[in-house]
């Protein structure tokens, strides 16, 4: 097709999908074409932009390795991360509910018994963290996975630490046959996302700051029921109605309590959707 104008150009390319093999790589394609050439004609997108636009995708590109994700940042200050995750979360009343991953978990993490110390030496104030996994029914759910990851007293991972070449304050545990679980780490503190890069360019340029709450990241695996990738924020945080990444929600706040002894403690209860329940009626 030849003399193309900037509103058939859009009827042009969906026609070039139409023998897609895949329906849903064509549904998805054809979509994106239709909302990408609607915003350009929305914000009249000038070729400058264009190409300050590919700029900064490279220089996302460019700072990803195997320490940081650029593009899951991107994702997430757009609040395309959490509402992809809100999505595809839809669980009945009563089940925890899930937040955003992140970039900085990590595959393999070093398994500890109940009650062990998962610091491994990163800097903070200690602080112990327990409580139940039940199914929606209030079963308890016995030995399920628990992989826990959080910054230390700077506000950085581990994997953030040039200088640190082991796992610290990330761990993996299981919960005994009552389904109760409890380790000691570090109390969570507020930290900026890596803004040094272009996603803290972008920050900057709206007005925004790279401020996270604090939080303990949980992502919890049974037989049976549903993988819940969620997140505990501390109920004290000044950050908790701002988060950079959008993922806070109320049911997921919990109170961190200083003891005698200067230490911290929490408790929260995790409820699991079996894997049956998917679809059923009465959702959040």
């Amino acid at each position: 097709m030849r003399n193309l104008d900037h509103y058939t150009i859009t009827e042009a390319v969906l026609a070039r999908h139409a023998q897609a093999a895949n329906p849903r790589l064509k549904t998805v394609l054809d979509s994106l074409v239709k909302h990408l050439h609607a915003f350009a004609r929305d914000v009249q997108l000038t070729e400058d932009e264009w190409f300050q636009g590919i700029a900064f995708l490279t220089r996302c590109g460019h700072i990803t390795d195997a320490r940081r994700q650029e593009f899951i940042l991107l994702s997430d200050v757009l609040g395309l991360s959490m509402l992809t995750t809100a999505m595809n979360n839809d669980k009945p009343a009563g089940c925890t509910e899930a937040t955003v991953f992140g970039p900085f978990h990590v595959d393999g993490a070093p398994h500890y018994e109940l009650g062990a110390d998962i610091a491994n030496g990163a800097q903070g104030i200690a602080c112990t963290v327990s409580g139940t996994v039940r199914g929606i029914g209030g079963e308890p759910v016995p030995h399920a996975s628990l992989d826990v990851w959080q910054s230390d007293a700077d506000g950085l991972y581990d994997v953030q630490h040039e200088d640190i070449d082991h796992a610290q304050a990330r761990g993996i545990l299981h919960t005994d046959a009552q389904g109760r679980y409890h380790f000691h780490s570090i109390l969570a503190v507020p930290y900026a996302i890596p803004h040094d890069g272009p996603v803290g360019d972008l920050l900057q340029a709206a007005g925004r700051h790279p401020w996270r709450p604090a939080h303990l990241h949980f992502m919890i695996k049974a037989d049976g029921y549903e993988t819940l990738i969620t997140h505990v924020f501390r109920g004290d945080d000044p950050y908790l109605d701002s988060d950079a990444v959008f993922g806070v929600r109320q049911s997921l706040i919990a109170d961190w309590k200083e003891q005698p002894d200067g230490s911290y403690r929490v408790d929260y209860d995790f409820v699991l959707n079996p894997v049956a329940a998917r679809g059923t009626k009465g959702h959040a």
